[in-house]
């Protein structure tokens, strides 16, 4: 499998609090990769990191060949069209309709101009995760399965190579939490996304994930397949799996 992001000794800090200490790992390309690990882990702050969204301390990190770590800011803006990120709240604008929220990103990162291709691609995208015709709806008059759904969409529309999903099942309820879930592996599957989840949902990980990376206090713990990750010895992974799979709260 190849690596479509890797990271070589990420460090971030703020302050005195180290939130990521020398994390190396990698994404392989066109798979599904969940990064786990207690609240406060630096979970967010990887992914932000990697994509610019912050600025790392020390470390180095490539998409493909591409060294974004060594890219001057205009560079790293022009690699960046290339992700996609869903937040955890969607982070819909409120004054625009959902209509107008997907056709944001064709605008700005896409440059498309022609009304007529922006509308049907809008209607494709709503098309495309069940719901079709909402584009006058306001964000507020969505349900919160419908407004993740809306994010995911807007964060699709302008085609990247690879999704970021921060905690896309938050605040769901388990039949909610799974449809979010299987949208993931159709984002993956039909459309050949990479897609990388920060997730607390961990059987859910375990289910559709490739590949888990586990997070603890900035380091990487443990890392690989699912199988892999379930029968790793440390004690800081075996407890944190008994307590998650049991449906207790960690």
């Amino acid at each position: 499998m190849s690596a479509i992001i890797r990271t070589e000794n990420l460090c971030k800090a703020f302050g005195s609090n180290k939130v990521l200490e020398n994390v190396n790992l990698e994404f392989p390309e066109k798979k599904i990769s969940a990064v786990i690990g207690q609240s406060g882990t630096g979970k967010s702050v990887l992914i932000k990191t990697i994509i610019g969204m912050m600025e790392m301390d020390r470390g180095r990190v490539w998409f493909r060949d591409i060294e974004l770590s060594a890219l001057k800011h205009d560079e790293l803006i022009d690699i960046r069209r290339r992700f996609g990120y869903s937040f955890q709240n969607a982070a819909l604008f409120d004054s625009m309709n959902v209509g107008e929220n997907l056709a944001f990103p064709l605008r700005e990162i896409l440059h498309l101009k022609d009304r007529a291709e922006t509308r049907s691609r809008v209607a494709q995208m709503l098309e495309w995760i069940e719901l079709p015709g909402i584009e006058a709806k306001q964000p507020d008059e969505l349900s919160g399965g419908m407004r993740k759904r809306v994010g995911v969409a807007r964060a699709l529309i302008a085609q990247p190579e690879v999704l970021f999903f921060d905690e896309p099942t938050t605040g769901l309820d388990p039949v909610l939490s799974e449809t979010i879930n299987e949208l993931v592996v159709r984002v993956n599957r039909e459309l050949q996304i990479t897609c990388v989840l920060i997730t607390h949902d961990i059987p859910a990980a375990f289910r559709i994930a490739d590949k888990i990376v586990f997070l603890d206090r900035g380091s990487v713990i443990a890392d690989g397949s699912p199988a892999e990750i379930e029968a790793s010895d440390h004690p800081m992974v075996k407890d944190f799996l008994r307590i998650s799979f049991s449906g207790k709260e960690g």
